[in-house]
């Protein structure tokens, strides 16, 4: 599903400052990991960042809070909004959305991020962990493409080329992936389909839909905590693999390409980067871990 991208005003990782001037971007999932390097990426090229997230506290085990993360952003050059807000909420979404239009004048991108990951199987996991991850990883991001749908109608009139990107995996039937997990991959996959449906849907508004997701593992708290720890953050790439390819896709046409279910390297290589040394975590460690949903 994946076909050649148009060439941005700058490399990947080479900020200009104004790729994104004037455009308001809205990321859920904002206080870590791809979801802070998108926003920090983005407000490098002159973005206005609306950064949803739930902590507010410091937590002994994952790093920063949504406040922290804000500043970071901020200091990469873009003016920042953080919203506390629970993404299973539709009032507090709503007003959320209400809150980012009335202090920047619109939406231009939505960036589903917010996810949440249990590979438990199927034969134990709770059916409240399982409804966790449906609220989560399906239906928050629909939600949001609903709400956010008025503005990005309006920033599509405009001619500013309205883009909604999911954080999601390229459907592999593979039954090893399928099967690992599976209350996980029923999530995950749903909101793949959705991006194909919605992207559809979308068209005639002149919106684009499509998915991101990491071809090896991304140092992040689900791999430090739930999917390998230090083994697999030796294994992992950073964050920024991630935001330098959504901001390829985000500066692409919105009436050309979409509905794509897209891999961060697919989408640098397109642009003839290959050479991803500088995102290793260790460099020199080794060979890289495949992500989940992805074959060797």
């Amino acid at each position: 599903m994946n076909s050649p991208l148009p060439t941005p005003a700058s490399a990947p990782g080479e900020a200009t400052g104004d790729l994104l001037a004037g455009r308001t971007v809205v990321v859920t999932g904002a206080s870590r990991g791809i979801g802070l390097a998108i926003a920090i990426r983005f407000a490098a090229e002159g973005a206005n960042v609306a950064m949803i997230a739930r902590t507010q506290e410091p937590h002994p085990k994952l790093p920063g809070t949504i406040h922290t993360a804000a500043a970071e952003a901020e200091a990469a050059g873009g003016a920042v909004l953080p919203l506390v807000a629970d993404v299973r909420d539709d009032k507090a979404m709503t007003e959320a959305v209400d809150r980012i239009a009335e202090r920047f004048g619109g939406i231009d991108i939505l960036v589903n991020n917010a996810g949440s990951v249990d590979l438990t199987a199927a034969e134990e996991i709770g059916m409240q962990r399982y409804d966790h991850m449906q609220a989560v990883n399906v239906r928050a991001p629909f939600l949001l493409s609903k709400l956010a749908l008025p503005h990005l109608r309006a920033s599509a009139q405009a001619g500013r080329s309205p883009h909604i990107l999911t954080l999601s995996p390229p459907l592999n039937m593979n039954p090893e992936h399928v099967g690992n997990g599976v209350a996980y991959t029923v999530s995950k996959y749903g909101v793949s389909v959705a991006t194909i449906g919605l992207a559809h849907e979308f068209r005639r508004y002149g919106i684009a839909v499509n998915s991101l997701w990491p071809r090896t593992k991304i140092d992040t708290a689900a791999v430090r905590n739930l999917l390998g720890g230090a083994e697999a953050v030796a294994a992992s790439r950073n964050p920024f693999i991630c935001a330098d390819a959504a901001l390829l896709i985000v500066t692409s046409p919105a009436d050309a390409y979409t509905g794509q279910l897209l891999l961060d390297e697919d989408v640098l290589a397109s642009h003839g980067r290959v050479d991803l040394d500088h995102y290793r975590v260790v460099p020199g460690s080794g060979a890289l871990a495949n992500d989940l949903f992805i074959d060797v």
